[in-house]
């Protein structure tokens, strides 16, 4: 996969080392030299040109990435105008963009983003999750649906995932179990053992009655 990250603030840096770390072929760009030189060795590709002119764009190769992000958020007219270039005269099949308020969220999707991201609200929905949930670690699928870590309770131990007919009794599904920094996915007939750590799918309420029991 190749991926361009058009303005190299602290979120677009970021965002571009991440997806280098995790084997993606990055071309950064930014028109400040110095912000370019300093994520240079940290990417495939790093290049200071002007980030609204299509020709330059064009000369650089963006038209063979597979993905741009539009990681500026502060000049509301720019990142519009990028995004359109990108979508309707680059072609580019999948063009995700930074917003910083609602409205400017709404006109990105009328030019034709695909994903519109909002660093600032996202964070702020994060951290008030992290800080009121119950559970030490938890991520959410959907608005409703939480995939959590919980320590088998005691009256667990020594039941296989089918005995303890997760989904009738609890409305949850268990998934697997830690093992260390990784999942280890588990059958019905595997036997929970004293220690061991769900992973458990449901909605918050229900994960919570077995993380109580």
């Amino acid at each position: 996969m190749k991926c361009a990250v058009i303005g190299i603030g602290r979120f677009g840096y970021q965002l571009a080392i991440s997806l280098a770390e995790s084997g993606i072929e990055v071309l950064a760009i930014d028109s400040n030299e110095r912000i370019v030189a300093s994520i240079r060795d940290k990417v495939t590709q790093a290049v200071c040109v002007r980030v609204s002119d299509e020709g330059s764009l064009r000369d650089i190769g963006v038209e063979e990435m597979d993905t741009a992000v539009v990681a500026m958020g502060e000049n509301f007219a720019q990142s519009i105008l990028i995004t359109a270039l990108l979508k309707k005269k680059l072609k580019i099949p999948t063009v995700v963009a930074r917003s910083t308020s609602l409205i400017h969220k709404e006109i990105l999707f009328l030019v034709g983003v695909d994903q519109v991201v909002f660093p600032e609200q996202e964070l702020g929905i994060y951290l008030a999750e992290k800080l009121s949930s119950p559970f030490s670690e938890h991520t959410r699928v959907s608005p409703e649906l939480i995939i959590s870590h919980i320590p088998a309770p005691t009256s667990f131990v020594g039941q296989t995932i089918n005995e303890l007919r997760f989904f009738s009794e609890y409305r949850v599904k268990c998934i697997g179990v830690l093992d260390k920094e990784d999942i280890a996915l588990i059958g019905l007939s595997y036997v929970i053992q004293d220690g061991d750590m769900l992973v458990l799918v449901g909605k918050h309420d229900d994960l919570k009655l077995i993380k109580n029991l």
